[in-house]
């Protein structure tokens, strides 16, 4: 009986503990879950607003060319037609005036300076229906009609700055506690006038200080210091959306510039989260300076601001549009976004290289020996945004369980983005849309502007990306960082992307509402093209016309700009921010190829603790105020002697200015002081030979024994000689030849140089001058164009034909 009592408490006891182990795992894998569900990105939730249907023809996909007309800085523009201002009630225009017509579907934002829901301007069930409202101003369930364009009324409100709390609240809210301002010599209340409404289909916003004895209808400009801020914002956007309009876009974003008297007018339609097409960027612009200058007067100077996106638009008007801009401020810059796609598309096919493909090898794991190929930072012991999902993953997928420790730029800053621009059959705000809208729209960056693109008999938009002939980390074979080998086996592994009509949806983001997701790719690998030493993969070939389109529409930067720049930026290489610096240089690098010198542009760089944008804006200020005295003197000429390039520590201190501080690698020059406290890194395309300026989307080809016989491989030179074979099954075509031009760029100039450049109203001579000390590789002399084929080593008259 003792017995039998003390087994089944012992099997009690053991059922017990088993059961409380399963509840554990259960109840940790349910935190588990939940933590995971919480720290990651997801799709946003249905809203009560999605677009429901678009008008007929919208969603053809009708094959088209490339764009083929003349660069904007050489075509005219058609004059305007619209009766600016937008009076306080009425519409401004919805279809642009050279950008070309709306495209569908289009998704409307919020106004939340407003509240306001878009007016109705169809009952077809086009677009976003829109709701009555109760007697409370409360939205019902009730459909009164749609908005297909999602036009607003144009309202005005004023907001003060209040001493109490220092943040912003409406005029009629006042507690007598409006924080005080000196603006032109004197002292006036801290209340700015607010403006909002649509251009375009997009939401403008204008803030002015409030001008003595004005009303809403009648803004006075008392109180304005006669110069305007252009404000762009950035982000990664595919179009189709209006986007969000808040007064922390303008007031609180801008108000330091506001205290001081500056105007500031902005756009969702210069906010690259939206849309990248720089003509409708444009197009805007020039209408909603026109709505200000209608309601106050043309301004002594406008000066463009903004990061990222924000940046590239600056640079890009100031090529393509002289006279929008006067003067620009980017901010984390990039020359543009096209050619960013060059390097960031190489990124995942590596990084699965060195997490998958590679794996057993454990050299790979440590992130620094990564470096050497892609070029972009790595950072050991960094938790990058997706390591609590790999972790997930890792339960149900083996290939998790060994990836690398710390994080590269690839992962941290890029990931996630390349099938945002390149898969048309993802975008994250899907369920904005009704699900029939949704599936037969084309998603991609190359779908936003395919009017430049182009698109193939499928309806596919072309793309500009290539890699063919690109051999990854041909610097690493140099440097002996990687050996034959290991070159070898990187380059048949890595191929393209694949065509549009041949890519799935993504299994990247844990926004699709599974809590394990056991399909998870981080590197969308199911959406490349992947080989092996035996049978080595196919690279992707952009189309040609594509890329002559995107560079004759302006979307790339050229480096032909006049205008003062201030380039500025923090120092985020620590932080693996893809908003790296190379990108200021990759600027410069094109400007002085275009002009023969780059002595309108400066780079700031700071600590990430300290903000420099005042300081810029002074330096402008001076500069632009010299110009409009002698503008005989150029841009140049008028340049103070206090506009250099400059580094800053963390309390603002200057470490070092002057020329050469900025001197590096980059320019083949001995490191300046403050390349030496802030240095630059590199890119996947950069570490395969190609110059700094990022521009080569298709480098011409040339055979592997030419390559040989022109000692491209260094050192390695020999044993390359050995696995020639292997090279030319991996390259049929050939290898990069970067001292070329790219293949897809026109071979006219795209248009004249001299002449005069308007700037702050006045004619300014454009200062162009002979090319000096090279820095990016120069082109080859002309002759006979070599045949991208593979010829035989052994033959000596063949070459000798191709040194």
């Amino acid at each position: 009986m003792a017995w039998s009592t003390r087994k089944l408490f012992a099997r009690l006891n053991t059922r017990r503990v088993v059961t409380g182990v399963v509840a554990s795992f259960f109840i940790l894998l349910g935190l588990g879950g939940w933590f995971v569900y919480e720290k990651l990105p997801r799709i946003p939730g249905v809203p009560k607003s999605p677009v429901v249907g678009v008008p007929p023809g919208a969603l053809d996909h009708a094959p088209q060319p490339a764009y083929a007309g003349d660069h904007p800085r050489k075509s005219g523009r058609p004059a305007e037609y619209f009766p600016f201002p937008i009076a306080i009630g009425e519409t401004g225009p919805v279809e642009t005036l050279f950008a070309g017509p709306s495209t569908y579907p289009f998704l409307c934002g919020e106004n939340k300076i407003t509240g306001a829901q878009p007016l109705v301007d169809n009952h077809k069930g086009e677009g976003v229906p829109v709701f009555a409202l109760n007697e409370d101003g409360q939205q019902t369930d009730e459909i009164i009609g749609y908005s297909r364009d999602c036009s607003h009324s144009t309202s005005v409100s004023y907001v003060y700055r209040s001493t109490i709390d220092g943040q912003f609240h409406p005029l009629e809210n006042v507690q007598n506690d409006i924080d005080q301002v000196t603006v032109n010599g004197k002292t006036t209340d801290f209340v700015v006038r607010l403006e909002t409404g649509t251009i375009n289909r997009f939401f403008y916003s204008i803030a002015v200080l409030r001008g003595e004895g004005e009303t809403a209808e009648k803004p006075n400009t008392s109180n304005w210091n006669k110069r305007l801020i252009y404000q762009f914002r950035g982000g990664v956007g595919v179009g189709r959306r209006q986007g969000n309009v808040s007064r922390k876009a303008i007031v609180e974003r801008r108000a330091d510039q506001l205290a001081r008297g500056y105007a500031v007018v902005y756009s969702t339609a210069n906010q690259t989260s939206n849309h990248y097409n720089i003509w409708l960027a444009e197009d805007t612009a020039r209408r909603l300076k026109k709505q200000f200058s209608a309601l106050y007067s043309e301004p002594l100077y406008t000066v463009g601001i903004g990061g990222s996106g924000g940046a590239i638009q600056q640079y890009l008007l100031a090529q393509n549009a002289p006279g929008v801009l006067d003067a620009a401020l980017p901010l984390y810059s990039y020359p543009d976004m096209v050619s960013q796609t060059i390097y960031v598309f190489d990124c995942e096919p590596l990084e699965y290289f060195f997490d998958v493909v590679a794996a057993e090898d454990p050299r790979w794991r440590d992130v620094s020996e990564r470096e050497a190929v892609i070029g972009l930072a790595t950072k050991e012991e960094f938790d990058h945004r997706f390591k609590v999902l790999e972790n997930a993953a890792a339960f149900f997928d083996g290939r998790y369980r060994a990836t690398a420790n710390g994080a590269s730029e690839c992962v941290q800053g890029w990931r996630g983005l390349v099938p945002l621009v390149n898969n048309p059959n993802f975008v994250h705000f899907s369920n904005s849309f009704a699900d029939h809208v949704a599936e037969k729209t084309h998603w991609s960056h190359w779908e936003d502007l395919r009017d430049f693109y182009g698109a193939d008999q499928n309806g596919y938009a072309n793309s500009a990306w290539d890699n063919q002939g690109v051999q990854y980390g041909l610097q690493a074979l140099k440097q002996g960082h990687i050996n034959v080998d290991e070159f070898l086996r990187l380059n048949a592994t890595i191929g393209g992307w694949k065509d549009p009509t041949e890519q799935g949806g993504e299994k990247l983001w844990f926004m699709n509402g599974e809590v394990f997701p056991v399909e998870l790719s981080v590197w969308s690998e199911h959406n490349m093209n992947l080989g092996s030493l035996d049978n080595p993969a196919p690279r992707s070939i952009a189309n040609v016309a594509a890329i002559e389109g995107i560079f004759r529409s302006g979307h790339v930067f050229l480096g032909d700009v006049e205008i003062p720049i201030l380039d500025v930026r923090h120092y985020l290489e620590g932080e693996l921010d893809m908003h790296h610096s190379l990108a200021s240089f990759s600027s410069r690098e094109r400007i002085r190829r275009a002009r023969g010198h780059a002595d309108n542009q400066l780079i700031w760089m700071s600590h990430k603790s300290y903000d420099p944008v005042d300081e810029a804006l002074d330096i402008i200020d001076h500069w632009m105020q010299k110009i409009i005295e002698h503008p005989e003197l150029g841009v140049a000429g008028n340049k103070p002697v206090e506009a250099t390039d400059r580094c800053f520590d963390k309390d603002g201190n200057v470490m070092a200015a002057g020329p050469g501080v900025w001197n590096g690698e980059w320019n083949h020059k001995p490191a300046g002081a403050c390349m030496q406290q802030y240095p630059i890194y590199s890119t996947p395309r950069l570490m395969a030979g190609a110059p700094i300026t990022g521009d080569v989307f298709k480098c011409a080809l040339q055979p592997v024994e030419r390559a040989v016989a022109k000692n491209l491989y260094g050192e390695a030179t020999a044993n390359i000689v050995e696995r020639i074979e292997d090279l030319r099954r991996i390259f049929p075509d050939g290898v990069c030849n970067y001292n070329a031009p790219d293949i897809g760029r026109p071979k006219n100039p795209l248009f004249q140089k001299g002449g005069d450049v308007m700037i702050a109203g006045h004619p300014v001579s454009a200062d162009y001058r002979q090319l000096g000390e090279a820095v990016a590789q120069e082109d080859e002399p002309a002759g006979e164009e070599i045949q991208p084929m593979p010829v035989s080593v052994e033959d000596p008259e063949a070459a000798e034909n191709n040194l």
